[in-house]
């Protein structure tokens, strides 16, 4: 990715840790200003430390609305994002959907699902003022097919794809929503899933190479497409 490319100002939600960090660090290497939020305050003081205004971070729980309105208000203060990625997803633990409490499944369906919307709710307004910006929801490809005991995480991935698909009719000329699909990284929420099998794929390090400059060449004739990263080949 150029340097001479226009610098964009990024929110970026679950930016604390996985890909959400591998992204901060790249888009911020690319002249980027980063605005990002995550649930943890102590990596968020972190980010914090490592880089200055005019980036900010905060930690932010994107399932409770006034806190997301909250957080928006101060985000906005700067001017409306170019891009907005919303990246915050939770897994519940590996089991078959009718052992899954009600509380992982909740708190699944609450960031993964309600996150995203609020997140939406509260900055697209301004983005459709200034008549720019391209909205990317990340799914999965446990958006676009299924596994057993994956079931809630699934369910929300699929819902992102119809949310996103919805969006993108309702966004006037000039703005775009994309689902997009990371493919399969060596994180902390595969390995959740994967265990040890989790490192036969590409670190959040080596995938965001590509994923990097992929995201940020997105624009307003990508509305409504649900695309993938291309593959990471390990070294």
């Amino acid at each position: 990715m150029s340097t001479s490319r226009r610098a964009k100002r990024i929110v970026l939600t679950g930016c604390t840790r996985g890909l959400g960090r591998a992204m901060a660090e790249y888009f911020i290497s690319q002249g980027s200003t980063v605005l990002g939020c995550g649930r943890s305050a102590a990596e968020i003081a972190t980010l914090r430390k490592s880089f200055g205004a005019p980036h900010d971070f905060a930690a932010v729980d994107v399932s409770q609305d006034s806190a997301v309105q909250d957080w928006v208000a101060r985000v906005l203060e700067g001017g409306a994002p170019d891009l907005l990625v919303n990246n915050a997803a939770v897994i519940a633990p590996n089991a078959p959907l009718w052992q899954v409490s009600a509380e992982d499944f909740a708190r699944v369906v609450d960031v993964n699902v309600k996150g995203v919307a609020n997140v939406i709710r509260h900055f697209v307004p301004a983005m459709i003022e200034r008549n720019s910006g391209v909205i990317v929801n990340f799914s999965s490809g446990w958006g676009r097919s299924a596994s057993p005991e994956v079931a809630p995480y699934c369910a929300s991935k699929w819902a992102i794809e119809g949310l996103t698909q919805a969006l993108a009719q309702e966004l006037p000329s000039g703005l775009a929503a994309v689902a997009l699909n990371p493919g399969i990284i060596d994180t902390e929420m595969l390995r959740s899933c994967f265990g040890s099998g989790a490192a036969h794929y590409p670190r959040a390090a080596e995938w965001v190479k590509r994923a990097g400059p992929f995201i940020l060449s997105l624009r307003q004739g990508d509305n409504g497409r649900s695309l993938s990263v291309p593959d990471v080949p390990l070294d």
